[in-house]
Parts: structure tokens; C-alpha cells; sequence
């Protein structure tokens, strides 16, 4: 808890040092905007601030100093823009206004999450006329939320570093440069001087250099901001879980990978993987369970297991030999499936839509899949090559969990390790933009095979097939999984695409998903409750926290 809450901080007289303190901050934000924000959580979590005027105070002074920027822009720096740099660029002035035009909204959103983007593009934005009520919508939507997001984790880890302040009597402010300073020195050293090499130190430097290797909350947090500006135009942040009203919360999360694996079995049977849940509370009735069933379905080694629930890879064994079954039964209790493993080997996601009334669906993207090996020397160990590979070393965490018990093994020369077996990027596999492989035959095919599931109109297919050709004949492939609203179009993390590129197809895609959610609540489909929501993650993350390495 808080060191002081709210109704103990003083009034009257005492007021004076918090205005002194808003005031500084206010200003602060005008020289390094986050910096003060930071220092205004920590002032908060020592009690020497009331949360509402320290995000009153970043609030205000970081979206004013943005206003400032684009009133320069548009008033005074417009006339040195048209008497200078527009002579050399006559004739694309007005292409470059109405492209901005288009684009603003997306521009903007990610300047404040982008590290100097700022400034060019809000100087940009006045250059270019951007429509000023716009500018102050979108700017005020994302301060708004960066603000809340950077004062909430000041505070939380200022709480816990500042428990001793308390005896500072209302002075805990003084503690905010040197915890600032600390906090960064510890994740510096956490970061980049933990590691045992300085190979492996370089390799966390240039992690950074490649986007696709970013954390998941640094990544998504510009699609996080565009998601409250599709809510707001939409109406409805839930929306998306109507995107498919016959899957459990649309495919957002806690939907059964066994249910539509049965309606895909039931629809189109000679395309998909044959799967089957395991039944049983306890282990020895799970056990029988997965044993009846591989034999009642001739289910021979290998196979896969999986969680029922499962998202981004989390969980997928292939199954070698029957103690592998044994000990993923053993280490958790949440429901699983065992499916007919498909060698492929090439594997490909196919992302599909369609909007209800539509006689036809489309392809959004093709994804295809390539699985990283190492070959062996004869000297390296199996460590030492994941380390030299070029781009498996930036996966190196990932990989050497998953061959722990190898990692000292020495690969005789020529002989070859695959790295991964589940197709998720996350897992470690590589992905490319696969759009080449779409053709009419294949797009109709996927076409025919969604429009058999109830209630499905946007998500993911992985599949697996033996050759290009077939797949662009649309036949002879299997589906391994269907993903709903929460999938990705995962040809965006080609490394040939440029973030931006991605993030263009990643607005688009929940552009499409909250379009296609707001025509299914009009047809009269219910959207999930936020509370539903938030239990099944909860729900999620325990049962996640049981699963085994993926393969």
C-alpha cells in the first residue's frame, strides 16, 4: 500500500508544497517529459503527491508542449516551410498533406512510443495542416494513456524501494533523483552486465537492433493505443470477441483448441489433423485415457500433446517416447489434446476473413514457416553453435532451455539439430511473408473450409504440407490449429519488413476485427463482458505457468 493515502496528505497551509511540486513537474515536462512523469510516480508513492494532481500536472504540461509544437509548425514555421524547403519540393506539397491525411492517426500514435519521433513528427503534422481538432484527439487519447501507464509503474516500484520513507515526514520527494538513478543502474546491470561472455553481451546490444526480437509489451504497446482509438470509434472495446461469435470470447482468449478442431474434423475432415481431448481428474485416468486413445485411433508414435488452452506455442511436445507422454501428464493438470503429428514438413499460416453477408472471404496474409537448424562441426558443443549462429543466438534463452539436457553435447560433423517443432515465432521459428503461395485455388479453398464452421469469420489457420504445389492447388495440406480474433498476421515478422511495415499490417488487421465485431453485434451477437475477460487470462496464466517447454 501506499505510504500515506490520500485523506492523510495535509491541507490548507501544508497544500503549498504539493503546488510548488505540480508546478516544477509541469515545467519539468517541457524539458524531459518522461523523466518528470517518473519522478511525479515516486513523489506519488512517497506521499508528498496526490496521484490526481501528479497526472494532472504530466498530463497538461506533455500534451500542451505537444499542442506548442504543432501551433510553431502550422503558424510560424509554415511561412519558412513554404519560402524554403517547398521551392525545392514544389508539386509534392499537397501529395505529402493528403498522405498525412490518411496516415495521421497511425503517425501519431506511434511517435509517442518511439524514441525521438516526437518532435519531427508533430513539426510535421503543423507543416502539413494536419486538421487540429485531430492533432488534439489523437495527441490527448495517447498522453493520456502513456501518462496513466509511466505515473502506475513509478508508483509500484517507488512503493516498494520508498517503505522506509515514512520517516521522512513529507519530504520522500527527496528521494526521487537517487531512486531514478538506481532503478536505471540496476537495470543496466541486470541487463547487459549479468551475462557470462562478452559474445552474449554483444548479442543483447543488437537484440535492440532488431524489432522483431522486442519484448511483447514494448512492441504491442502502439497497437494497445490504437485499440482504445478503435473502441472509441467504434463504440464498444469489446468488440472483437464478436468477431466470431461461435468461438468462446471471439479467440481472444480461453477458447478451446479442441472445439473447433472438432467442427474443422466434422466440416472438412481430409484437411485436418485428427485430435482428441484427454479425459480424466487424475493422472492414472488421464494416462489411460491418452493410451485408449491411441489405441482405439491407431495414434502412433510420434505425436503431439498440447494444452486445450494454449496460446503463441505455449506447451507443444512432440511426442518421442511414451515417458515424454508420462512426464507432461505429470507436470500439469490442465486440459490437453493429443493430435496425429504431421512431418510436412513445410508448414504456412493462413490468415482469413470475411465480413457477415459476404458471399466470398479473402486472404489478409500467408506466413511461411521455416524451421532454424544447427549443423555440427565435431568440436562445438550444442550451446557453443546456437551461440555462433548468426540469428539463433538471439533466440539463445529460448533454444537452450528447450535442449538443456544437451547443451554439452558435441554434434558430430555434418549432422543436424532442428531448434524448434511448434511454428510460433515466439518458439523460435522463422517467419516470412509467404503471399507468393496465394492463388485463387487456394483462397477458395480456405474460403469453403471456414464458411463450414459456425460462427467463424476471422482468425488463423497453421498448416502443414508436403509441397508448394499442392498447397497452391489448394489440396493436400492439413490444418494443425485454428486461431480466432487474438491471432496475428505473422508474416510481419519477415526481418525483410520494416517496423512500420508492420505495424500498417497489424492496424489493418484490427482494423478488420473490430469492423467485422461492430457488423455481428448489428446482426444481434453478444460481445464478452471485460470481467469474463479478465478471469480467463487469470485462468490462463495459472494454467500457463504448469506447461511444459514448447518443442
Amino acid at each position: 500500500m501506499p505510504l500515506r493515502t490520500f485523506q492523510q496528505l495535509p491541507i490548507g497551509l501544508d497544500m503549498w508544497p504539493q503546488v510548488r511540486l505540480v508546478a516544477l513537474i509541469f515545467l519539468g515536462t517541457f524539458v524531459l517529459e518522461d523523466a518528470a512523469a517518473v519522478t511525479a510516480g515516486l513523489l506519488v508513492a512517497a506521499g508528498s503527491l496526490r496521484w490526481s494532481f501528479a497526472f494532472a500536472a504530466c498530463f497538461l504540461g506533455i500534451w500542451i508542449g505537444d499542442i506548442a509544437l504543432y501551433a510553431f509548425a502550422r503558424i510560424a514555421g509554415r511561412n519558412f516551410f513554404e519560402r524554403t524547403l517547398l521551392r525545392r519540393f514544389s508539386g509534392r506539397t499537397e501529395q505529402s498533406e493528403r498522405w498525412f491525411a490518411e496516415h495521421g492517426n497511425s503517425i501519431l500514435i506511434f511517435s509517442r512510443v518511439i524514441p525521438g519521433a516526437r518532435l519531427p513528427t508533430y513539426l510535421a503534422a503543423g507543416f502539413l495542416r494536419l486538421p487540429f481538432n485531430q492533432f488534439l484527439t489523437v495527441t490527448g487519447m495517447a498522453v493520456l494513456c502513456w501518462t496513466a501507464v509511466i505515473l502506475e509503474l513509478a508508483q509500484v516500484v517507488g512503493t516498494k524501494l520508498l517503505s522506509w520513507a515514512s520517516a521522512l515526514d513529507n519530504k520522500g520527494w527527496v528521494l526521487a533523483i537517487p531512486v531514478v538513478l538506481i532503478f536505471a543502474a540496476l537495470r543496466l546491470f541486470r541487463r547487459f552486465f549479468l551475462p557470462k561472455t562478452m559474445n552474449h553481451f554483444a548479442v543483447e546490444l543488437a537484440r535492440w537492433r532488431h524489432w522483431e526480437f522486442w519484448p511483447a509489451w514494448l512492441f504491442y504497446f502502439p497497437v494497445g493505443i490504437y485499440c482504445i482509438w478503435l473502441a472509441l470509434k467504434y463504440r464498444g472495446p469489446t468488440l472483437p470477441t464478436a468477431a466470431n461469435p461461435g468461438i468462446f470470447s471471439g479467440g481472444i482468449v480461453g477458447e478451446s483448441k479442441m472445439a473447433t478442431l472438432k467442427e474443422l474434423m466434422a466440416g472438412s475432415p481430409e484437411f485436418t489433423a485428427e485430435a482428441w481431448l484427454i479425459a480424466g481428474d487424475t493422472l492414472q485416468e488421464r494416462l489411460a485415457s491418452l493410451w485408449n486413445i491411441c489405441g482405439s485411433q491407431k495414434v502412433s508414435i510420434p505425436f503431439v500433446l498440447k494444452p486445450d488452452i494454449g496460446q503463441r506455442g505455449a506447451g507443444i511436445k512432440v511426442i518421442q517416447v511414451t515417458q515424454q507422454a508420462e512426464d507432461y501428464l505429470r507436470q500439469t493438470n490442465a486440459p490437453l489434446v493429443v493430435q496425429r503429428y504431421v512431418p510436412g514438413p513445410l508448414e504456412a499460416g493462413i490468415f482469413y476473413y470475411r465480413f457477415p453477408g459476404e458471399k466470398r472471404g479473402h486472404v489478409l496474409a500467408i506466413t511461411e514457416k521455416i524451421f532454424p537448424i544447427i549443423v555440427g562441426d565435431g568440436r562445438s558443443t550444442v550451446a557453443e553453435l546456437i551461440w555462433k549462429d548468426l540469428r539463433a543466438r538471439f533466440m539463445a534463452e529460448k533454444y537452450l532451455q528447450r535442449f538443456r539436457g544437451r547443451q554439452d553435447e558435441i554434434l558430430p560433423a555434418g549432422q543436424t539439430l532442428k531448434l524448434v517443432e511448434a511454428g510460433n515465432h515466439a518458439q523460435g521459428c522463422i517467419f516470412r511473408d509467404g503471399m507468393r503461395l496465394c492463388t485463387p485455388a487456394l483462397v477458395s479453398r480456405i474460403d469453403e473450409i471456414s464458411q463450414k464452421i459456425s460462427g467463424f469469420f476471422f482468425g488463423r489457420y497453421d498448416i502443414r504440407f508436403v509441397s508448394e504445389s499442392d498447397l497452391l492447388a489448394g489440396e493436400h495440406f492439413q490444418i494443425i490449429e485454428l486461431n480466432g480474433a487474438a491471432s496475428e498476421a505473422t508474416s510481419i515478422y519477415d526481418a525483410r519488413n520494416s517496423l512500420f511495415d508492420a505495424y500498417r499490417v497489424l492496424f489493418r488487421q484490427w482494423d478488420l476485427v473490430f469492423a467485422i465485431g461492430a457488423a455481428n453485434r448489428k446482426r444481434g451477437c453478444t460481445t464478452t463482458k471485460l470481467r469474463a475477460i479478465w478471469q480467463k487470462w487469470r485462468e490462463y496464466s495459472k494454467m500457463a505457468a504448469t506447461y511444459p517447454a514448447a518443442d
